[in-house]
C-alpha cells in the first residue's frame, strides 16, 4: 500500500493504523449515465459529490444505524471513458471512490464476500435542488412540464438531469441500484457506443425494470407478491413500471433512510420524488 494512502486513510482515524490492519477497496458511487428511473447526475453534479463524499461512511441497505456503519471513504475521482459514450451520446463519466475497512473478527465474512463479488452493488442518498428536463430544459423541482420520463420526443428520450448538490448523506450496499454500473470493482467495463434509443433498447429497459420488480416483490411479500406484481405490470408502459417499481422499493425498505434523492420540500410530493435508487 502506497504512504499517501494509508495517510489519508489516517486522517479519519483516531491513532495511525498499519496496512496490515485495513481493508481497501475501490467502488463507483454514480456516473452521468441515465439509470433506471431515466435520471442522471450532470458533469457538475458529479464535481460535487466526488468532494462530498469524501469521509461518508458506507453501511448497508440504507439504514443509519451506528452498528450498521462498515465502511468509510477516504478518497475519490472522477473518471472519463472516452472509448465509451452515455446513452444521450456524451463520453461516459463516473465517480470512483476508494474505501477503507478495519479488519476485525466481525467483518471478515462481509471482506470476504467483497472479495468475492457478492456484496457489489450500491446505492448513494444525496439532495439535488436542480431537476432539469432534458427536452425543454424546465426545473421539475420548481415546476412540472408536459414531458414524461422515459418517453420520446424528436427521436430524444425524455430524462431528468439531476444538479445543484446541496448534501450527501452515505453510500450503501444494496441488493438493486438505480444506477446499472454502480458497485465495487476492478475496472471500467465496457459495454459499446450507445447513443439512441431504438424500440428493442425500450422493449429491454421495460424488461429491466419488470426483473426490479419481481425481486423487490418477492423481498416484500413472497411469491405471492411476486405473482400478483407480474399481473399488474403486464399492461403497463414505461412510466407505469416506474412507479410500481418505487412502491415495492418504499415497501422493502420501510421505516429505513433510504432514498437517494432527497426533495428540498419534504412536504410535497410529485411523481419525480422517489425512494432508494
Amino acid at each position: 500500500m502506497d504512504k499517501s494512502v494509508l495517510e489519508k486513510i489516517n486522517s479519519f482515524t483516531r491513532r495511525p493504523f498499519t496496512e496490515e490492519e485495513v481493508y481497501t477497496f475501490p467502488v463507483i458511487l454514480c456516473d452521468n449515465d441515465i439509470d433506471r428511473d431515466f435520471e442522471r447526475f450532470s458533469d457538475s453534479a458529479l464535481e460535487t459529490l466526488a468532494e462530498s463524499f469524501i469521509g461518508k461512511t458506507g453501511i448497508s441497505d440504507h439504514n443509519p444505524t451506528v452498528t450498521n456503519q462498515n465502511a468509510r471513504i477516504f478518497d475519490t475521482e472522477i473518471i472519463t471513458d472516452n472509448t465509451r459514450l452515455t446513452k444521450n451520446g456524451e463520453p461516459y463519466k463516473y465517480l470512483k471512490a476508494n474505501a477503507y475497512m478495519i479488519r476485525t473478527g466481525e467483518n471478515a465474512d462481509m471482506i470476504a464476500e467483497i472479495e468475492g463479488g457478492i456484496k457489489k452493488e450500491v446505492s448513494i442518498s444525496c439532495s439535488a435542488s436542480s431537476r432539469k428536463c432534458s427536452i425543454c430544459g424546465t426545473d421539475k423541482a420548481v415546476t412540472g412540464c408536459v414531458h414524461v420520463k422515459g418517453k420520446f420526443y424528436n427521436n430524444k428520450m425524455c430524462h431528468v438531469i439531476l444538479d445543484n448538490i446541496t448534501d450527501s448523506y452515505e453510500w450503501s450496499f444494496v441488493a438493486v441500484p438505480a444506477q446499472i454500473n454502480a458497485g465495487v470493482t476492478k475496472r471500467s467495463a465496457n459495454y459499446g457506443n450507445i447513443s439512441t434509443y431504438s424500440d428493442v433498447d425500450i422493449k429491454n429497459a421495460d424488461e429491466e425494470i419488470r426483473r426490479d420488480i419481481r425481486r423487490l416483490a418477492f423481498f416484500s411479500g413472497g411469491k405471492s407478491a411476486v405473482e400478483n406484481a407480474m399481473i399488474s405490470a403486464e399492461c403497463m408502459n414505461t412510466g407505469q413500471l416506474i412507479e410500481l417499481k418505487k412502491s415495492f422499493e418504499r415497501r422493502s425498505y420501510s421505516g429505513k433512510t433510504e432514498v437517494q434523492l432527497i426533495p428540498d420540500n419534504k412536504n410535497d410530493f410529485s411523481t419525480d420524488e422517489f425512494s432508494m435508487k
